[in-house]
């Protein structure tokens, strides 16, 4: 079976976003030779992509650019490569190469992919999209990077999941540039 595996970032207080809906914080750290690598050799796995349309659009609009090959060659080329699944009721095209578009439920949509032969599966940012595969129970693990900033107010990774979930811990990784990565799976 296929797993999902949400990759997020999140504040020192808890928020996805700030209160205006900005994440641009998450990627103001200093300098880590060492985070550099991991994001580099998150983004050139073999897996598959799902965004919700908010994070799709953020992404279509810097990844297949000239200004990301430059900036992060390695990430943009594997980002670009990579196969994609878009959800959304009211996107009507999409232009990034190797993109699905999927208008379907994004659960009864998941849980057929994770039964299915191909890649495993990861959500990046894409909120909505991970509260409602969490209050589905279609999320096999969750990468909390704990960025060491605090916004003050804006929105939770979980808004809307009405359902207790309990996950246990399964890796910490901290880095120099002070963000931390938890690993978390649904607990049976």
């Amino acid at each position: 079976m296929r797993r999902l595996i949400a990759f997020e970032q999140l504040s020192l207080d808890g928020y996805f976003t700030d209160a205006n809906g900005d994440m641009s914080w998450a990627h103001q750290a200093p300098d880590d030779a060492e985070w550099n690598a991991f994001v580099s050799g998150n983004a050139s796995g073999n897996g598959m992509l799902l965004f919700g349309r908010v994070t799709y659009q953020m992404m279509e609009r810097f990844w297949p650019t000239p200004a990301a090959m430059q900036a992060m060659p390695a990430v943009a080329e594997g980002m670009n490569a990579m196969p994609k699944v878009v959800f959304s009721r009211t996107l009507h095209d999409v232009s990034w190469r190797n993109t699905t578009l999927v208008h379907d439920d994004p659960a009864d949509t998941v849980r057929r992919m994770k039964q299915e032969p191909g890649p495993d599966m990861a959500i990046l940012g894409s909120g909505s999209l991970v509260s409602q595969l969490t209050q589905a129970g279609l999320i096999d693990e969750l990468q909390l990077v704990i960025n060491p900033v605090i916004v003050g107010a804006g929105r939770t990774l979980f808004e809307g999941v009405q359902q207790k979930r309990r996950l246990r811990r399964t890796n910490t990784r901290s880095f120099a540039n002070g963000a931390v990565v938890l690993y978390y799976e649904p607990m049976t």
